[in-house]
């Protein structure tokens, strides 16, 4: 994947000048590191060391996000400790302690567990270190100073809309479409871990639940409760176990699926794979429409060749331009821009946030949204591996 990450680097290092807030760097109060405090005395940014813990490489986003908030961070002049944890909660907290004290003057954290961190942020505090949490709310703390993410109840709603796009109960202008129902549906959420889980499926649940209260559409499992649909730390594998788990118990009749809410590309290939593997996509008996997130590649090819339904893009580029944006700011000894001050309470306090918007792609978006943005090359979508 290293062409692709060279190509990402280019793009954000130009977004980077585009979002690049006053000139500004960050001295620490204490032999811990940390930023300083609004206009007090800072650095060149070459002094100063970020810290940026990201959860797992075994989805290929979190690839791409480590690597493009480190290549920006660098291109503006700071030096980066980028660290990835492989899903497990006591490496993560060891490298965000090693962070502290290797002098890190800011940590960007993209929490596995977002709950298992407090003494780790207590730590930060304590040597005046700003903690950036990125995309995952890290929950249960005073000590985290600003948010990065998407509208993330928003995406559960577009996931929804474009399960109900793919039945043909509406149209991709929001217009009713011609389709009736009943449609046999299942429901999956992510890890209860993450606190996005609970946006993603609430917000998805804000559509869906007023027509399976009605009957259009059926969760033949009965199976409607987050703790039922979530899959522990987002594995393919335990959604494609949940799914096969599904169509030996609830459809065992001869009834079919019609569509599955996914929440992620990852759990969308497990899913379809259980599918398939149930005689789905054959003559006369069609592959479910099933809905994604991330526009991971391997998807955006399934949704090229008619068999995934949909993705939610969520141009991580962007991602990490905000947070370069936020670490630059608190570096310099000022405050981010925040476009979101009530909605991301994190049980503690309402953590100030940044919200970037999301696109709904289908077959037919994907040569503007990714060819056109350079986030995926055609000749990546038709091999269905990154380049």
């Amino acid at each position: 994947m290293g062409l692709r990450f060279s190509r990402l680097g280019s793009v954000a290092a130009a977004g980077v000048l585009a979002f690049a807030l006053a000139a500004c760097s960050g001295g620490g109060a204490g032999s811990g590191g940390g930023a300083p405090e609004a206009g007090g005395a800072t650095q060149a940014p070459e002094d100063l060391l970020v810290g940026v813990s990201m959860p797992t490489q075994t989805s290929e986003r979190w690839i791409a996000d480590g690597n493009s908030v480190k290549e920006q961070l660098e291109a503006a002049g700071y030096k980066v400790e980028l660290q990835y944890a492989n899903d497990d909660i006591p490496t993560q907290s060891q490298q965000v302690d090693q962070m502290i004290t290797q002098g890190a003057d800011l940590l960007v954290i993209a929490a596995i567990d977002g709950t298992a961190l407090s003494s780790q942020l207590q730590a930060a505090k304590d040597s005046n270190i700003p903690v950036i949490s990125y995309d995952r709310l890290i929950r249960d703390s005073p000590n985290v100073d600003f948010y990065v993410t998407f509208d993330n109840f928003q995406v559960g709603v577009a996931q929804a809309d474009a399960l109900l796009t793919g039945l043909g109960l509406k149209n991709k202008d929001g217009s009713a479409g011609t389709a009736t129902g009943p449609f046999n549906i299942e429901l999956f959420a992510g890890s209860l871990d993450d606190n996005n889980a609970f946006f993603f499926f609430n917000g998805a649940m804000s559509v869906l639940q007023p027509l399976i209260d009605s009957g259009q559409l059926v969760v033949k499992s009965g199976q409607t409760s987050i703790e039922q649909a979530a899959i522990l730390r987002w594995q393919q594998e335990t959604a494609q176990k949940r799914m096969e788990d599904l169509l030996t118990g609830a459809y065992n009749d001869g009834s079919k699926v019609n569509g599955v809410l996914s929440p992620y590309d990852g759990l969308s290939r497990g899913i379809i794979t259980a599918l398939q593997n149930a005689g789905y996509g054959g003559a006369g008996n069609p592959i479910p429409v099933v809905t994604g997130q991330d526009a991971e590649i391997a998807s955006v090819k399934l949704i090229n060749d008619g068999v995934q339904s949909s993705t939610i893009f969520k141009d991580t580029r962007l991602l990490a331009e905000q947070a370069v944006v936020a670490a630059k700011a608190y570096l310099g000894g000022t405050q981010p821009e925040a476009n979101d001050t009530e909605t991301y309470d994190n049980g503690v306090k309402v953590v100030p946030s940044y919200l970037l918007p999301i696109v709904t792609v289908y077959k037919d978006d994907i040569q503007k949204e990714l060819i056109d943005s350079e986030y995926w090359t055609a000749e990546e979508v038709a091999s269905g591996q990154a380049g």
